[in-house]
């Protein structure tokens, strides 16, 4: 194996946390490629760091027209999902490690510069400390501690908390939570649905114009099931549901005529067995936005 393709998932892990776009991910380390395929390797000490450096500039260039189009986008902004029980954003065999690939903290990173952004997921995600980082950002080391300090502030008090994330070991679990939830939905079992959800639940959908989905969250336990129960009466004849692993937690794909049509990605809070529920939904309908994932799950059921 080339030493570029040695570190490729690790770099696509990177570029995904950076961008929140598997399709932009794949491009950023493209280029890094092209770039290696350049480069005097003689004059390249240790080929990672360099790798890391070329994909975090290259992700850079791109957060800022990012977060134009962003802005205009319509409706809510979810990032791409991607399957990872396969391992395609690298280990997370931790709590921290599944949630910094989360649908939830991907979104709470889009507050954030792309400087600080950067010095975020380098240090919380890949452990490097702040004397490396200033190599690959070019900056004074306390400037990236300075960054580091304000993307936390930004963030708020801390990331989603971790009792949302399911741990490896109780997959089996909330893969019967989620199965339960999409037959109460499936069935318009309004009083089933209601006990799976939060009090607070709440439930965003991005369908990029394209598909139409609630343009604005939809917060409260009775409402998101009135949503939900609503939408499947009507959408839901010929889709089928396979329960999967999506950014590093349970999540349902939707099928359509062996098409993916979408993906649900769920949070679950509460302490387990019984007090568990629903706390968040994150519905990705855009078909732009479903590529990477239907292609995964497409090369899973070749196996």
């Amino acid at each position: 194996m080339s030493e570029f393709e040695a570190q490729r998932g690790r770099l696509f892990g990177l570029a995904y946390r950076l961008l929140g776009s598997a399709a932009e991910a794949e491009d950023a380390v493209q280029d890094a490629y092209l770039r290696w395929e350049s480069a005097d390797r003689a004059a390249i000490a240790v080929p990672a760091a360099w790798l890391t450096k070329a994909v975090t500039n290259l992700c850079l260039n791109r957060l800022a027209s990012a977060r134009v189009r962003r802005e205009e986008y319509v409706g809510a902004w979810l990032p791409e999902p991607v399957l990872t029980e396969g391992g395609a954003l690298g280990p997370l065999d931790t709590v921290e490690q599944r949630e910094s690939v989360s649908m939830a903290l991907l979104v709470l990173l889009e507050r954030l510069t792309p400087a600080e952004r950067a010095v975020f997921v380098l240090r919380e995600a890949f452990g490097y400390p702040h004397r490396e980082i200033a190599g690959i950002m070019e900056l004074g080391e306390a400037n990236c501690r300075q960054l580091q300090r304000r993307a936390r502030q930004r963030l708020g008090a801390a990331p989603p908390s971790a009792a949302s994330r399911s741990a490896p070991a109780d997959r089996e679990r909330w893969h019967g939570l989620v199965e339960r939830f999409l037959a109460a939905a499936r069935d318009g079992d309004m009083a089933g649905l209601e006990r799976l959800l939060a009090a607070d639940v709440t439930s965003w959908a991005d369908g990029g114009g394209v598909v139409g989905t609630a343009r604005r969250p939809v917060t409260g336990r009775e409402r998101v099931a009135r949503y939900l129960t609503g939408g499947l009466a009507r959408f839901a004849a010929g889709v089928d549901f396979t329960v999967a692993e999506v950014n590093g937690g349970p999540a349902a794909l939707a099928w359509a005529g062996g098409r993916l049509a979408g993906v649900v990605t769920v949070e679950v809070a509460g302490a387990e067995p019984d007090g568990e529920r629903i706390a968040g939904l994150r519905i990705v309908a855009n078909p732009d936005k479903l590529r990477t994932v239907a292609r995964q799950a497409e090369a899973l059921s070749r196996f």
